[in-house]
């Protein structure tokens, strides 16, 4: 039994990914159709990004009340609603609108399945559990490409998506009396109903919260600024043709899977800590080839791949680590803000850069990365002082 809810929670991650890429592989199309100007699928991702913050915010409160389970199948039921919703979309506004609960759902999954997983099994299934996400964002766009190719119009794309998540819900539904099968550890956060909802500003109060929060802030920021401004990098610095520079812009993303899947063995051997350190180490790799002043476009396709990798272990090893740093009993707040503190820099700091690249140069986009890296690395080392200070308090 504990197997096949495994397997539930890996298709899970499917789900929450395949509707990452959908918007970007669709706009060319849907801003035409619905007369809305190119630059306006930033104010649809800020919708979703806010409604995934708010969210993230709730999550322990609502999984104290409800369970994991109940929340995810009811956050994946949201994002089908709201994926449905894409669909019928007759103009601009409904896509805000319905970007209200695809937000909510999306953050409620993530923040839900990453604290269970974290408490509840190895390292390896999370960094395999996030592998599957990388699965779903590669699915979801060409899930769109083949409605596009086919005639079929963006509509039928987000539809077909929208039709596996309310398969998807069913199976969560079915499966609710694994969840509360699951054999707990004595301090799992699911049966810690005698205890009241941290909150944020009860978050914040913990020592090492802080520390965590900036790394998921860092983190992301590296990643999605990475994913963003790929493929205008090669084209502006390097002067590869848009169409090659957008193909491969995917490698980033290819980076990322594949290096969750070796991730997930590599963990067998290396503790949280090592695995976090690797990954910031193979990205300052990936920015010093991106940064190499050498013709032709090779180190930049070769740089971007080598980022890819080095966020694979990132993202997944912090998460898995949060409840032996706080405990289980703290770590589905603390997670929450987390997936909050992650919105947060995938909201702003990716258009920042625009505005910095904008006024100054595209080629400065090394150094933004080798920034937020550093801030990685200095978060994560003093979060590790604190902890040994806080067992030699204890001893």
């Amino acid at each position: 039994m504990t197997n096949l809810l495994l397997a539930i929670i890996y298709l899970a991650f499917i789900s929450l990914g395949l509707p990452d890429g959908l918007l970007g592989a669709a706009w060319p199309t849907m801003s035409g159709d619905l007369d809305a100007p190119l630059s306006w699928a930033g104010g649809i991702s800020m919708v979703i990004s806010a409604g995934t913050i708010v969210s993230a915010l709730m999550s322990d409160r609502l999984t104290l009340r409800f369970g994991a389970g109940r929340v995810t199948a009811a956050s994946v039921g949201l994002t089908a609603l709201a994926l449905f919703g894409f669909s019928l979309a007759p103009n601009y506004w409904t896509l805000l609108l319905m970007g209200i609960p695809y937000g909510l759902g999306a953050g409620g999954v993530d923040a839900a399945l990453n604290n269970y997983v974290a408490v509840h099994y190895a390292s390896r299934h999370m960094s395999w559990l996030h592998c599957m996400w990388g699965v779903g964002a590669l699915l979801g766009p060409y899930m769109m490409g083949f409605a596009l190719s086919r005639q079929y119009g963006w509509q039928w794309g987000y539809r077909s998506v929208g039709v596996l998540q309310v398969v998807l819900t069913v199976v969560l539904i079915a499966s609710l009396p694994l969840w509360r099968k699951r054999v707990a550890a004595p301090k799992d956060a699911d049966t810690a109903g005698e205890r009241r909802p941290i909150g944020l500003a009860g978050v914040l109060r913990i020592r090492g919260a802080a520390q965590i929060l900036i790394m998921f802030f860092c983190y992301c920021s590296i990643e999605q600024t990475t994913i963003l401004w790929a493929s205008s990098y090669m084209a502006g610095v390097d002067h590869v043709d848009v169409q090659t520079a957008a193909s491969y812009a995917s490698l980033v993303f290819i980076g990322i899977t594949v290096g969750r899947f070796v991730s997930g063995f590599v963990t067998m051997r290396l503790s949280d800590a090592q695995m976090i350190r690797l990954g910031a180490a193979i990205i300052v790799a990936g920015i010093v080839l991106l940064a190499l002043p050498v013709p032709g476009a090779w180190n930049a396709v070769a740089g971007f791949v080598v980022i890819g990798l080095g966020c694979a272990p990132v993202y997944p090893c912090i998460i898995h680590a949060t409840p032996a740093y706080f405990g289980a009993d703290k770590s589905q707040a603390i997670v929450g803000v987390q997936m909050a503190s992650a919105y947060v820099g995938t909201m702003l700091m990716p258009p920042l850069f625009g505005l910095i690249a904008q006024h100054t140069s595209l080629t400065l986009l090394p150094w933004y990365l080798l920034v937020f890296t550093v801030g990685l690395g200095v978060m994560h080392e003093w979060l590790r002082a604190l902890r040994r200070d806080s067992m030699h308090a204890v001893d």
